[in-house]
């Protein structure tokens, strides 16, 4: 994953672009959770890596997730919350496939 991909889908050190895909997903995240966009959900987390233009560094990278590294305890910390695996459309499958 490179922090050239989460630029181009609208995740900036100046925040979510106006008509990217990075919108468009949180306009859809906040539709389904009632209005809100929660902290540690797919938009958030991404806003934050483009923000930080941080995503190699935290273990999400093209060959996929690093051992040990800050997206390996996020993937098995999901995991645990949902009774042993990774959900498609979670926070972390949705921030590695970008």
């Amino acid at each position: 994953m490179s922090d050239q991909n989460i630029h181009k889908a609208g995740f900036t050190s100046s925040g979510i672009a106006g008509g990217s895909l990075a919108s468009s997903m949180m306009s859809e995240e906040a539709r389904a959770s009632g209005g809100g966009v929660h902290s540690g959900g797919p938009t958030a987390t991404l806003q934050e890596l483009g923000a930080r233009s941080s995503a190699h560094s935290t273990g999400f990278t093209s060959s996929g997730i690093s051992d040990g590294s800050h997206a390996a305890q996020m993937m098995s910390q999901e995991a645990r919350s949902h009774g042993g695996g990774t959900p498609r459309g979670g926070t972390t499958s949705t921030v590695q496939s970008i």
